[in-house]
């Protein structure tokens, strides 16, 4: 079966999975937006006489067709997506075409936020009883970052508000003299230049240049490093600005595979990055909060890969 990527170039499916969206947005290297629309389901409306661009700017940002007015129902029952199917019948899909197939059928079952790990269970079980050789599971949103706590707070009660001037950050002083390493980075606006600076406790401070280039990018950048050394002089964690930084993408990247530079704010993170920990390899932060690494897009989870729609990026080559 074609890959996602493949089976975006040559326009056809990318192998059994059910559509993931009748339509999506597609973003372009120079910023602008396109409105991508499945031509069978585009031909199905315009024939059917519910078509109108409003209605599929709708479906691009994520509405199901089942859920709109003014769509025939024999519309919903036929174009069907991804989240619109149990999971069950995605399992008893893979069956159906795992009986004429010797290898393992790549398949990916959506699940909801909701999902119970019993429910999970019951997949698998299911998976296993029917004779398929492999399942992917993907939760709604799981690919998050999950933030830890102790214990649950009762639904209705709020937690106490600590009183004001009980605890208060504080900054730390700015010795007369600080040690650090200037770094040039290549970005889509030229060379931007990095400096980091730090004293006895850890990073301190970081100072930005930006080559020959002025304007909005020179202060922007000089706009980041204030904030960026603001954070660290009031304890942010280095690895936090980091994670934060890292992925944000512009409309003028520069560099390819793993030196691509998204943008001044993914330089500085490599920079920091780089300075931080040096012998330890930039992890690209797909995971947080499904972005794609290529554009920070939103991604899907198709054929049990990463996959993005908007520049064609997928996990899997």
């Amino acid at each position: 079966a074609p890959t996602g990527s493949i089976g975006i170039i040559a326009g056809c499916s990318s192998g059994i999975e059910p559509l993931f969206s009748l339509a999506f947005i597609r973003r372009v290297m120079d910023g602008t937006e396109m409105l991508e629309i499945n031509p069978v389901f585009e031909a199905a409306a315009k024939k059917g006489g519910f078509y109108s661009e409003e209605l599929m700017k709708i479906l691009a940002k994520g509405e199901a067709l089942s859920h709109l007015d003014n769509v025939p129902e024999e519309a919903k029952k036929t174009f069907v997506t991804a989240h619109d199917i149990t999971p069950e019948e995605h399992i008893k899909m893979q069956a159906a075409f795992q009986g004429h197939t010797n290898n393992a059928v790549s398949k990916t079952v959506n699940f909801p936020e909701t999902a119970t790990r019993d429910e999970v269970a019951e997949v698998f079980w299911l998976a296993y009883s029917m004779g398929c050789k492999g399942v992917t599971i993907y939760r709604d949103k799981s690919r998050e970052g999950q933030v830890l706590n102790v214990g649950e707070e009762k639904k209705g009660e709020c937690s106490p508000i600590a009183p004001a001037g009980e605890f208060r950050l504080q900054k730390r002083d700015r010795p007369h003299v600080l040690i650090g390493k200037t770094y040039q980075m290549r970005t889509g606006c030229g060379p931007l230049y990095i400096t980091i600076n730090e004293d006895t406790t850890g990073l301190f401070e970081v100072f930005t240049t930006m080559g020959k280039a002025g304007g909005c990018a020179a202060s922007q950048c000089e706009a980041l490093g204030r904030l960026v050394s603001l954070s660290w002089r009031f304890g942010v964690d280095v690895e936090e600005v980091i994670k934060n930084l890292r992925g944000i993408s512009c409309h003028k990247p520069a560099g390819f595979g793993p030196n691509r530079v998204l943008s001044c704010a993914d330089a500085l993170a490599l920079a920091v990055q780089q300075h931080y920990s040096p012998d330890t390899e930039v992890e690209k932060l797909v995971a947080q909060a499904g972005a794609c690494p290529e554009c920070g897009d939103a991604v899907e989870h198709e054929e049990g890969c990463l996959l993005c729609r908007s520049c064609g990026y997928s996990e899997c080559g």
